[in-house]
């Protein structure tokens, strides 16, 4: 699996523009990545704050993530603007029977697979090798497009897990 995932990303769009990262149970099949894809182009070609048009993109990239970016510089959005951008991922959610709020799922690429491991059983994946502190670790905590440029996919080692494992 190829990791390079920036040249999906619009270029356009400011450094400081918001990110929201959902990331499935699941892996999503290539017909459903395509259906959301067009869910997602077709909610940000209308998604409004205040009346005002949001300069939004939306895109699964790995068949496993939604992202959803809104550039603040065009217009700020609101409250209910991101409650609209709520109700579309569970809208999603119900649509193709997946969950994309839990957030105690953690995401790493290992032997050329994306592998999910949930926080509690974080250490015994650890100190089983499945993960090791090198292991590429998606960083849904990410707010910016710069930092999803950057700091997405980055070695454990670096992330806030770092201070979840404990040496034997």
């Amino acid at each position: 699996m190829d990791l390079k995932y920036t040249q999906h990303l619009p270029s356009d769009f400011h450094p400081d523009s918001r990110v929201w990262i959902y990331q499935c149970n699941r892996q999503f099949t290539a017909t459903q990545t395509s259906e959301i894809d067009n869910i997602l182009g077709e909610f940000c070609g209308q998604w409004t704050s205040h009346g005002a048009k949001v300069k939004g993109f939306g895109k699964v990239l790995f068949d496993k993530f939604i992202i959803l970016m809104a550039d603040e510089t065009a217009s700020g959005v609101s409250g209910c603007s991101t409650d609209s951008s709520v109700r579309l991922i569970k809208e999603i959610e119900s649509r193709f029977g997946v969950s994309l709020f839990e957030r105690e799922n953690l995401a790493f690429f290992t032997d050329g697979y994306i592998t999910q491991i949930h926080l509690k059983e974080l250490e015994k994946a650890f100190h089983e090798g499945i993960i090791n502190p090198e292991s590429l670790y998606f960083n849904n905590t990410i707010l910016t497009k710069k930092e999803l440029e950057t700091n997405w996919i980055i070695p454990m080692k670096i992330s806030w897990l770092k201070n979840r494992i404990t040496e034997k």
